[in-house]
Formats: structure tokens, sequence, C-alpha cells
């Protein structure tokens, strides 16, 4: 069966709650001093079983001092009954509670004049051309205007005939949304505890469900539904909802918190709109304005900031701006909100949402902003995610952080993402959605950092791996810096070779002068065999001094990179070559001391031909090489893998 949520609007006592008394046999009016005083003071609701349709009605007071809880159920209604008492006629309310259903953005409607046995019947053409006037160019343009007396019954059957025309008309909310329920009332049951009612905006709840109360991440699970007054497993999107929620107390709960899954929505305080200041507006609205945000049942303080030159939107006039609030709200992206004055207390203007996560804005960037905003406006899904990617610079975002911004949920978020992915317009950088242009920008600075370094430094091997990410990816995830990386390097254009990253083009390139200081250092480790000397003696050996020695130092470098000389400890360096023959002289060694294999370091001294000095640095490299092995004062000589000797014999 289809279900709509009604929400009532018009001036006090112009017969909102007899009205739905009469339709559903229901009083709305639940408090004491309600009852006492005869005037809605807060939100009641009732529903109406129409056969192939069922009506959730919200009443809502009329009085002006309670426009506040008003707004709090006007959020999430599908449609309106828009009532104004036949004895008279359009009210200031009227008016207000109007202007609220249109900037909320409700779509469907109708108007319902009542009272029609207190007032002359010559009355109710004037009544209708007055409530035609007001609603010319709106949603309600074009409505049915039904006529009818909660009081003797006429007209009822027509409105229900009417309302029942309004749902069919009604479309049913998207299905790709996660789970929202804003909070419009909380109570406790004897036996129960903790119970919260509002409107299921989006998505479903289900009995045992673990969800959380936002914006304080207070962690509750759904012990119980009711939709309608009767027990379910299961609520939908579209229905008025009451949880009996486990895990929490009442007085942690306040109407204006939201009910959602957990960690799929976050709390904002800072957002970029588009605000609409109605045209009965007092003056224009100008930045630094102290405001009441409304935005489903929570009212919020804040301030304006208005994104344009002059600072100030105008009466009648829509424009860009910054909502900065005092307390966290929950809000995605499209959602409508209420703006009324700090004092007095009215309705001033609405709008959209357009990025609920947004950062505080430069006056010089504020025609990129306007620019940016304006695209988003109507913007389809594809659209919209790849703006909010390609505002998050080199940061990306993940599918939880749209999830945040968006309100949408996974599945309808990954199927949008794939199809930005194959139009190209971004780039999932192990699971950072990045914009395509940012990631391209990305690797051609990569790419011109590291041909810069060999430029700089011709005779380096590459550029370490971090200093490139620090110089390039500074700010952004080492996931996109990985990602770029390895594009580079599937295409060709860079290597990465352990902690250095190099042109696929890069050689160390020689000047005469370097080739031969290369060859000399080469030989003088070559010549000196076992016992080589150290750094600074080879490069003295070699006739270096002075400001030349940092380039020798680069020199040796490079023969130590292509291995043509082994660092073994510290500064201790011998060529490739010596050490070679030196494994496979103790490889000789064991194969004639069988079964045992074993060599003392007074022996490997022996062997060697050298000194202790350098006798228990190369020891130890064998270890590490794996051609000996530590047991007590003693080493093991292991035997060769299979292959390894031919290739130790053929270097030697």
């Amino acid at each position: 069966m289809k279900s709509i949520i009604l929400g009532t609007a018009g001036h006090i006592d112009h017969g909102k709650s007899a009205l739905v008394r009469a339709l559903t046999g229901k009083d709305p009016d639940r408090l004491p001093e309600e009852k006492r005083r005869g005037i809605t003071i807060d939100l009641g609701f009732a529903d109406l079983d129409l056969g192939d349709v069922k009506v959730a009605f919200v009443d809502v007071p009329g009085h002006e001092r309670f426009v506040k809880n008003m707004l709090a159920g006007a959020h999430g209604v599908d449609a309106v009954a828009l009532v104004i008492a036949a004895d008279e006629g359009v009210m200031p309310q009227t008016r207000e509670h109007f202007d609220i259903c249109r900037l909320l953005g409700v779509q469907n409607g109708l108007i319902v004049i009542t009272k029609i046995d207190l007032a002359e019947e010559e009355l109710l053409p004037l009544v209708r051309a007055e409530a035609n006037e007001l609603v010319a160019g709106s949603f309600l343009e074009g409505a049915p205007i039904v006529s009818v007396s909660a009081r003797t019954g006429v007209g009822l059957d027509e409105l229900k005939e009417a309302l029942r025309k309004v749902a069919s008309q009604t479309f049913l909310r998207p299905a790709y949304f996660v789970t929202r329920l804003p909070v419009d009332r909380a109570f406790t049951m004897k036996g129960f505890g903790a119970v919260v009612t509002g409107t299921l905006v989006s998505g479903e709840i289900v009995e045992g469900d673990e969800l959380e109360l936002l914006p304080g991440g207070l962690p509750v699970r759904a012990r119980g539904l009711q939709v309608h007054g009767k027990t379910v497993n299961r609520a939908a999107a579209g229905q008025r909802t009451a949880v009996n929620l486990g895990g929490v107390e009442l007085s942690a709960i306040e109407r204006g918190m939201m009910l959602a899954p957990i960690g799929r929505l976050k709390p904002t305080q800072m957002m970029d709109v588009q605000l609409e200041v109605l045209p009965g507006a007092a003056r224009p609205l100008r930045s630094r304005t102290r405001v009441r945000f409304h935005i489903h049942a929570a009212e919020v303080l804040g301030r304006v900031r208005v994104l344009n030159e002059a600072s100030e939107i105008a009466p009648g006039q829509t424009g860009f701006a910054q909502i900065s609030l005092e307390l966290p709200v929950i809000a995605v992206a499209q959602e409508r909100f209420i703006i009324r004055s700090y004092a007095p207390s009215q309705t001033i203007a609405g709008g959209e949402v357009l990025d609920p996560f947004a950062l505080k804005h430069r006056a010089k960037d504020l025609k990129q902003i306007t620019g940016w905003l304006q695209a988003m406006l109507g913007a389809d899904g594809t659209a919209r995610i790849s703006a909010f990617i390609q505002a998050a610079n080199d940061q990306g975002l993940r599918l939880a952080e749209l999830t945040a911004r968006t309100g949408w949920s996974e599945p309808a978020l990954r199927k949008v993402c794939g199809e930005a992915l194959e139009q190209g317009v971004i780039k999932d950088c192990e699971g950072i959605l990045i914009a395509s242009a940012n990631f391209q920008r990305l690797s051609d600075a990569a790419v011109a950092e590291v041909k810069a370094h060999h430029l700089r430094e011709p005779l380096a091997k590459g550029l370490g791996r971090e200093i490139l990410r620090e110089r390039v990816f500074g700010h952004t995830p080492q996931e996109v810096f990985r990602t770029v990386l390895r594009q580079l390097e599937q295409g060709g254009t860079l290597v990465a070779e352990k902690d250095m990253v190099r042109s696929s083009e890069h050689k160390p390139q020689f000047t005469g002068v370097d080739a031969k200081l290369r060859d000399l250092l080469e030989s003088i480790y070559e010549k000196a065999g076992l016992e080589p000397p150290s750094l600074n003696e080879a490069i003295e050996r070699a006739g270096v001094a002075g400001s030349e020695r940092t380039q020798a130092r680069k020199v040796m470098q490079h023969l130590l990179d292509e291995g043509a000389v082994v660092r073994i400890e510290g500064d201790l360096c011998f060529a490739r070559r010596r050490l070679e023959a030196l494994k496979k002289r103790v490889q000789d060694y064991g194969d004639d001391h069988e079964p045992s294999r074993t060599i003392d370091v007074a022996t490997f001294k022996n062997l060697a031909g050298v000194s202790r000095k350098y006798a228990i640095p190369l020891m130890e490299y064998l270890d590490r090489e794996r051609i000996t092995r530590r047991q007590g004062d003693q080493r093991i000589i292991l035997k060769p893998a299979r292959g390894r000797r031919q290739d130790t014999t053929a270097a030697g």
C-alpha cells in the first residue's frame, strides 16, 4: 500500500487540528495544555487509511510563537494541505507557512477552505480567489481546492478523494539514500525505555538494527518499531515511525538529532548553500547576520556570509552563501533548510545545501567558488560526485566521505563512481578517488621533479622515493602517490628501484674528468684487495682535494650503485671482484674440510690474508650473504644452492 506524509499548514485557529480529527477520528492535540487552551502548541500525528493509500498527517501549530515546532514537522512531508478558514481568509501565518513549504521544496498538495459553516456563502469565491492569488506560480498553482466543515462533515468525502488524488501524484522517495530518521519527539514508555519518533525520510529500519544518534554519535539499537501506531518488524522511507531504542537514556536525546546507520553520516558546522530571500523580508540578508538555521527537526544559531561582492542578497533574490553554525548538525547535499531572523524570529529565507562540508573561502577565490557552486545546481549524480572529488583537490575522497556529503548508499555511490571512472573524469587510487585532471598534474609534476634531479645530479642513480613524495605529494595520501608512481612505471616513463626513482631514459653521465676519476677509484679498491682504504683515504690516493671531494663522493656513490664496489659496513668498501673471489676460496675450504665444514677467525685470517680489523667485518658479511653461518666461536660454511657455485666460480 502506498503511504505518504501530509503536513498541515495555516494560521492559528483555522481548523487544522479539527480537520485532522474529523478525517481520522484521532485527536492530534496530545498535550494537556493544548486541550486546556484550545490551541496546538507542538506537533500532532494521526493517520488515515483510504484503502489503496495511507495518509499520515503531521499537524503543526499555527501560532507565530510556535513556528519552530511547525518547522520540526514540515521537513520530510511529501505533500501539504494549506488550510484557510472561510471566515478569515489568508492571514499572516498562512503566508509564512506557505513560504516555508515552498522554500522546503514541497512539490505537491492541496488547499482546504475550512469552517464554511461559519461564513456567508458569497464569501467563499473571494476566499478561493485570495488563495489562488497566494499560490500563483508555485507548486500549489492549479492544485485542488476543497471546501469543508469539520463540524458538520460537509465536503469531507470530497476531501478524501482529493487526498487520494494527491497521493497518486506523489512520487515515491528515492531508494538510494542511507537510512535517516530526524527525531522530532522523544519520550519514555514504562517497560520499554526511550522512544523516538520522526518521519523516516530515507532508507529503512529493521528491528534489531545497530544505529547511532547524531551529531553525538551515540550507539543505539532498534529494539522495536511502530508505524502508524502498529508494531512492525520493518519501517520504510516515507512512514511516520516510532523506534524503541536500547542503549541510551531519554536525557541524552534531543529534538533535532538524527538516527542513522553507524559511521555513514557526519556532523558539520559549515556549509555552502544557495539562498532565496523572501520578497517580504524587511531588509537584505547581509554577511555576518546572525540567524536561526532550521534543518529537519533541528534549530541551530549561526551566521551567514554572502558570497558576492555586495555581501548581501536583496529581498526576492537568490544567491550563494556560506553558513557557519554554532553547533553541529547533520546535512547532506541537495537538502532543504529554512533561515529565520534571530530577533524578532521571522522566516526570511531558505534554500538548498550544495556542499555540506565547506571550507572557509578566501575573498580572492569567490569567483571560482561561485562558479563551482553554480555548476552544482541541478547537476546529475555523476557530475555532482565528480565535482566533490574535484573540490577535494590532491586529497581526494573515499566512498565513506562521499556518503557523508551526499547521503547516498554505498551501492548507489559505486554505480555513479563507476560511470565517472568509465568517462575518465576521476581516478581510483587504492580506494581514494581523485579528479583525473589532478592525477595528471601530479604525474606531470613527479616526472618533472625526477628529470630536474637528473639535470642537477647527472651521476646520481635517481631521486629518493621519500624525497619525491615530500616534494610533490606532501599534501596527498600515500595511496595516490603509490598509484601515480605505479602508472608511470607501467607507462615506461619512470623506474622505481627500491628506494630510488629515475627516468626510464636516465643513465649516469660522466664527463672526461669524472670518467677518469671513476676508473681510478675502482682501480684503487681493486688493487687494495681485501684490505681497502677508507673512503677519505681512497679519495686522497686519487689525488682529489678541496671542493672537488664532493664530486668524488658522487662518483664513488655511482660505483656503489652499479655494484662495482660493495659497502659492507660503515665506510668499509671492497671491489666486488675481490669479494666474489673470497666467497669461492671459502667454499673451496669447506669442500676440503668435510664433513665439519667449520672455520674459525684465526683460520679465516690466514685464508683471506687479512688482519682482524678486516676479518670480522668480512665474516659478518659472509654470514649475511649466506655463505657461512655463525655457531659459537666458529662458522659453518654452507653448501651452495644448486647453480650458485657455478655463478660464483665464473665471477671469481
